[in-house]
């Protein structure tokens, strides 16, 4: 079934293109896989290197008060894939992006809500009191893994 999906979904035909679900092409040529493994081969390694990345900022926004760096709950131990933090307004958030950003640190703010995206318009949504919260104040910090 998932070699199927990944394909497509489609019916087993010489000429005809007819599809039994909703497919989807996930397949990857050799290069790309290729390129997945050797990347595979280091994700610990990546992974130990965000964890000191995100230490490092613990330490450094510890006793700040504002922003706030954001952190994992105490029972989840996290891949630290991004690191983020907050702010305590909308102005704030939006004068460090500028600044950091002017200072060559690509910064950038948590991704839209949805809803408010021009394709989703239309679509109905529920309170998003929190969301709204969160994404006038969090923003994303640089966290690669190129130490």
């Amino acid at each position: 079934l998932a070699k199927h999906l990944s394909t497509t979904a489609k019916e087993p035909h010489a000429w005809e293109y007819s599809h039994d679900l909703v497919g989807y092409n996930y397949r990857l040529p050799n290069l790309n896989a290729a390129l997945l493994c050797a990347q595979m081969e280091q994700l610990d390694s990546f992974i130990a290197k965000k964890r000191i990345t995100a230490t490092l900022y613990q330490a450094f926004f510890k006793n700040r008060g504002n922003p706030k760096f954001k952190t994992a709950p105490s029972y989840c131990k996290s891949n630290h894939w991004l690191n983020a933090i907050e702010f305590k307004n909308l102005g704030e958030r939006d004068n460090f992006l500028q600044t950091s950003n002017e200072n060559g640190i690509m910064t950038r703010p948590i991704w839209k809500l949805l809803n408010n995206l021009s394709m989703y318009k239309k679509s109905p949504s529920g309170n998003l009191k929190n969301a709204i919260y969160l994404e006038e104040r969090i923003v994303n910090i640089p966290s690669s893994v190129i130490r």
